[in-house]
């Protein structure tokens, strides 16, 4: 019973995010791992500590659709992307966005 309610709270600990947050008609999503923060606004996506990385944009089946040098240690992106779900990953983060 002590091993189950051990790997429980691991797993819970593995896929908790360090912080977000949510506003009323817009997705704002703010990350902060390994240096880097990754706050997502709408379709502006505002990157900061991730100079020389490559931040890359993904629809659920798996196709690229946008790949963006980031160039600058603060940077702030408009993504034109259509309705649906996404995935970006910038360095070894990755974060699912829907855009409506």
């Amino acid at each position: 019973m002590k091993k189950f309610f051990i790997i429980v709270l691991t797993l819970a600990m593995a896929f908790a995010p360090l912080s977000m947050y949510a506003e009323n008609d817009r997705e704002s999503i703010e990350m902060n791992v390994s240096g880097i923060q990754l706050s997502i606004n709408g379709g502006n996506v505002h990157i900061v500590g991730a100079n020389g990385e490559v931040m890359e944009v993904f629809n659920l089946t798996g196709a690229k659709v946008a790949t963006i040098r980031i160039d600058a240690n603060d940077k702030t992106f408009a993504l034109n992307l259509t309705k649906g779900c996404y995935l970006i990953k910038v360095g070894k983060i990755v974060r699912k966005i829907s855009v409506q």
